[in-house]
């Protein structure tokens, strides 16, 4: 059943997922405006950075995918409680992803530039509030289950 209270917890996340792609994960300002995010690149920056923007590209759409399949398995809840601590796990892929790439940008621009400011973008406070979505829907599954458990009893 699409109606439950989990299936809007894990649509929001894959909401939020695929809406953080499309906004800067970090700004700075080194003389000129840099932002980095998914699948931005920085001419010269390196490739840990590189590996940062694309890493990030990659786990936030998985993360949206897992979380779109997750509604659908409401049948096997056992298998939505996996695809739901998958998207916990990519979560923390994007973010760490994000977190790496920004400091080692940072570190690159503070080499050509004497000051270096920088700020979250829209993307890192997109993808914050997923793992309190996820932990929500978890707990919904996990009420379905004690329902269905004491419904099996009668």
């Amino acid at each position: 059943m699409l109606s439950r209270i989990q299936s809007l917890y894990l649509f929001l996340a894959a909401l939020l997922a695929f809406g953080s792609m499309a906004m800067p994960f970090w700004t700075f300002t080194a003389g000129h405006i840099v932002l980095f995010g998914d699948f931005m690149d920085v001419q010269g920056a390196g490739i840990v950075v590189s590996a940062g923007s694309i890493a990030g590209g990659i786990f936030s759409p998985l993360t949206g995918i897992a979380s779109l399949a997750a509604i659908f398995q409401f049948r096997n809840r056992k298998l939505q409680q996996k695809l739901i601590l998958a998207c916990f796990i990519l979560f923390a892929g994007d973010l760490v992803s994000g977190l790496a790439g920004g400091h080692f940008l940072k570190q690159y621009l503070e080499t050509s530039a004497t000051q270096v400011t920088f700020i979250p973008g829209g993307g890192m406070f997109m993808i914050l509030p997923e793992p309190v979505l996820f932990w929500l829907a978890t707990l919904g599954i996990k009420k379905d289950e004690k329902i269905a458990t004491a419904y099996k009893r009668l």
